[in-house]
């Protein structure tokens, strides 16, 4: 079992002039901890679960840019980018982008897009819900096209591209991973199977359910179950001394016994880097092997 840090909080103690460097120390200490991926919201406001939306909020690609930089192992990813939020030529452009000024750590996380209020009010594209997920899956159509270096044309019903060129190619081999995000069961776990490298589900009671119905729709699309990477939600709140980490040792192995092999999850406290300590020293190791 291997975790990713998620980063969905840019309200810190020293306010928006250190941001720069909070983001810096946060990124240098996981990947130092043994985190294995690094992960941004691809909001523009902050969302209610998480706080106000007049709490700081950063745009995703341009902070992965930064925190490639910061970086030299960890991979680097949205959870998840909203299909709408920018046309997908342009998003496999960041991404290969990203990709390449990494050294190859880039990967795609993707959904349907949800925060109405917040595309409503910046004036973003937000089209039904039905429409959200056509628009998806040609959008992955897209960024599998440009990642695999096929630079013909793309004729959808919403989307329509002349040429689908992209220069320099990505560093990943075959190409950068692509994860959808979402535990809907009749689409969005549709798309996992016969598009991505990997899903993300929400951690609840029904996990494995779940699991049954991508195992169908793999069934379906002739997809290898298997090959999938499972990764599910986390909350890593370890108490203000390490008095829960046994506890998260314990739910990382029940989610592993069903087949997840990554959890991403915000960390209580995070710009404290006292939580990732513990984390690196009770919980990494202890769940590596699983």
């Amino acid at each position: 079992m291997r975790l990713g840090l998620h980063l969905p909080n840019f309200t810190y103690p020293d306010g928006p002039a250190y941001l720069a460097r909070d983001l810096s120390v946060i990124a240098a200490t996981a990947e130092e901890v043994g985190f294995d991926r690094l992960s941004v919201m691809d909001h523009l406001w902050q969302i209610p679960m998480a706080g106000p939306a007049e709490n700081e909020m950063l745009e995703a690609y341009t902070t992965l840019g930064y925190l490639a930089a910061r970086t030299s192992r960890i991979t680097l990813l949205t959870l998840v980018t909203g299909v709408v939020y920018r046309p997908p030529g342009m998003l496999a452009k960041q991404v290969t982008t990203l990709d390449v000024l990494s050294g190859g750590r880039a990967m795609l996380g993707i959904g349907a897009a949800w925060n109405e209020a917040e595309a409503r009010g910046l004036g973003l594209p937000f089209p039904p819900t039905a429409e959200r997920f056509e628009r998806l899956e040609e959008a992955l159509q897209i960024c599998r096209q440009m990642f695999e270096g096929r630079d013909g044309a793309f004729q959808g019903t919403h989307y329509r591209l002349g040429r689908t060129l992209n220069r320099p190619a990505p560093l990943s081999s075959p190409r950068p991973r692509i994860l959808v995000g979402g535990s809907g069961e009749k689409k969005t776990l549709r798309l996992v199977a016969r598009y991505a490298d990997a899903c993300n589900l929400f951690h609840g009671p029904d996990l494995a359910r779940k699991l049954e119905v991508l195992r169908q729709h793999c069934e379906e699309a002739g997809r290898d179950y298997d090959e999938i990477e499972k990764t599910v939600t986390f909350s890593f709140d370890v108490g203000p001394n390490g008095e829960q980490a046994k506890a998260i040792v314990d739910s990382l192995g029940s989610l592993a016994e069903l087949g997840f092999s990554v959890a991403h999850g915000s960390v209580r406290d995070v710009s404290s880097l006292h939580p990732l300590e513990i984390l690196g020293s009770e919980v990494i190791p202890e769940v590596a092997d699983l």
